[in-house]
């Protein structure tokens, strides 16, 4: 990982036992309204004394950060994948000794989707966009002028494509979670 140039987020556990240093600006603050995350954050929540995923409204809320720029610095011991079927891509990772939903990984992406309650609520992203608004809840309307896309917008992408490309093509193997569980979904 660089050396911290700028910014340092901590994202933690609910119980304290796990914990992630994120260095410098993320590379944006998104709310994801897609059926994948909405089941999953269901999922999550069931956990037995898990925190809440879902905001009121049904989205997650992500601080997306480059990998090379945030590193568990206590309990990855304590991590654990959830996938909502084995064949999931998509890996979700919690924190086993509270089940506090930690980030999301996509298999090959060079960033992770930090839920963003797992920071201090003075060090939450402050929300730039919405993503997949067409999968959102009905009756979930928005009334403000923050950027809301149907689906992953060229905004979107190019924040990725940008970051990936200072990162030189290079996408970090995440390799330090260990055990694994599966939803229900189909």
């Amino acid at each position: 990982m660089a050396k911290a140039r700028g910014r340092v987020r901590i994202a933690a556990c609910r119980c304290g036992q796990v914990a992630f240093e994120a260095v410098e600006e993320p590379i944006v603050g998104a709310a994801c309204y897609c059926t994948s995350c909405r089941t999953a954050g269901e999922q999550l929540e069931a956990l037995p004394d898990a925190p809440a995923v879902l905001e009121a409204d049904g989205s997650t809320r992500f601080a997306l950060y480059r990998k090379d720029r945030i590193r568990c610095i206590r309990g990855e011991g304590l991590l654990r994948a959830h996938r909502l079927t084995p064949k999931s891509t998509t890996r979700r990772v919690i924190a086993s000794c509270c089940n506090a939903a930690m980030f999301l990984e996509f298999k090959g992406g060079h960033w992770l989707s930090v839920y963003n309650q797992r920071f201090a609520p003075d060090e939450q992203l402050p929300l730039e966009m919405r993503t997949m608004t067409k999968d959102r809840r009905p009756g979930v309307e928005f009334n403000d002028a923050l950027p809301s896309y149907k689906t992953h917008s060229g905004r979107f992408m190019w924040r990725l494509l940008t970051a990936w490309i200072a990162m030189g093509f290079r996408a970090p193997d995440i390799d330090y979670v260990k055990g694994e569980v599966h939803g229900t979904a189909s």
